[in-house]
């Protein structure tokens, strides 16, 4: 595999209408560095990823991603994001993950659907194949979109929120995945809301609260008094506030 690709922050403010929601964030995912994004709810750390992929343009600062270009990024979003009434079969959704190979309405082989049979079985759905998407539950939902994931093959993987509203026994299978993942040398970036999964299983952790808390070796950054600080700040937000404006040069 390449050398995995590292993504740079410098004084980064994302915001929508123009009220910050990830605030004056500088700091570097390193290549093949493997960080928990963690901080209460409304801290930004899904904006966050929304503008690494490019979904949301800085308001402030810049997002320098390096060693891939933007349309390579491996990314899952929340569940609620995407829509499961679509007719679609688990092996076509798995198989999307090839696109970047068969372009948007290229064919795909047979050699192509016993790769996206191949990913299926890795996440445990071996026998879903020609099951409807619609009649999956949420844990089985999620190992499908993780196949899709593991047929994309990205060197750059950010993940929102993977393991919310799903079991314990599928959080911890999809957990080791993403750990093997890391194994081979991808940069990836998880919002987790799980400290104790955190803390066992990741090396690195950015803590926000809009603003960034700390960021380093995940032992120095959930420390009693870091999370204290976050869960202030969280009582502070005034959502009515007048917007976010940079001090004149």
């Amino acid at each position: 595999m390449a050398v995995a690709p590292s993504i740079l922050c410098r004084d980064l403010t994302l915001s929508y209408r123009r009220h910050p929601a990830v605030h004056h964030l500088s700091g570097r995912f390193a290549p093949g560095s493997f960080t928990a994004v963690v901080g209460p709810n409304g801290a930004g750390k899904s904006t966050l990823l929304k503008g690494i992929v490019g979904l949301i343009r800085p308001d402030s600062g810049t997002i320098e991603i390096s060693g891939i270009q933007r349309t390579e990024i491996g990314y899952l979003p929340q569940q609620s994001a995407l829509d499961r009434g679509f007719p679609m079969r688990v092996l076509d959704l798995a198989a999307m993950g090839l696109w970047r190979r068969t372009g948007a309405f290229g064919r795909i082989s047979g050699a192509m659907l016993a790769r996206a049979e191949a990913a299926l079985d890795a996440v445990g759905l071996s026998g879903f194949e020609n099951r409807t998407v619609g009649s999956l539950s949420g844990g089985q939902f999620q190992r499908a979109l993780f196949a899709r994931l593991l047929l994309q093959d990205s060197r750059l993987i950010l993940l929102d929120e993977p393991f919310a509203a799903i079991d314990a026994r599928t959080a911890e299978a999809l957990l080791a995945l993403v750990g093997r993942w890391h194994a081979e040398g991808r940069t990836i970036i998880a919002v987790l809301h799980d400290m104790d999964a955190v803390r066992r299983a990741i090396p690195e952790t950015l803590l926000i609260a809009r603003d960034p808390i700390a960021w380093g070796p995940t032992a120095d950054v959930l420390t009693e008094a870091n999370i204290d600080r976050s869960r202030r700040l969280t009582e502070a937000f005034d959502d009515g506030a007048e917007a976010c404006e940079r001090p004149a040069a």
